[in-house]
């Protein structure tokens, strides 16, 4: 009996962690984007991408990125949890990318760069 209660309980306190976290990774808005710009600095070249999400409820539309001297063809539609990952052309500059979206979305993001590790490729 003792031992059924306790699994009872456990799993009852499983169950609330993963409903809390289940909850959290649901949409809060109607319209929401996510932008990570990422470029990481070699000895011989340069890796850069932007990674945008949709991260609200409802579709976005007319997606247009910016990268200051050169912008990405606009993306008419990009559907609720959708991500694209874009590759900056060659010779733009590569301080920050602006991501803008209807209905009334403006982000602009700079680019981050990862930590380099002692031993790793690129370091």
């Amino acid at each position: 009996m003792r031992i059924a209660l306790i699994v009872i309980i456990a799993a009852a306190i499983i169950a609330v962690a993963l409903v809390a976290m289940f909850a959290s990774a649901l949409p809060t808005k109607d319209y929401d984007l996510s932008v990570d710009a990422l470029k990481d600095e070699q000895s011989l070249f340069t890796n850069a991408r932007v990674v945008i999400k949709n991260t609200g409820r409802l579709p976005l539309t007319n997606v247009l990125v910016d990268y200051g001297n050169n912008r990405e063809p606009p993306i008419d539609v990009l559907q609720p949890g959708e991500t694209l990952t874009l590759s900056p052309p060659e010779g733009v500059q590569l301080d920050q990318v602006t991501v803008t979206a209807k209905p009334s979305i403006q982000i602009v993001q700079p680019y981050r760069t990862p930590w380099k590790l002692p031993g790793m490729i690129g370091s």
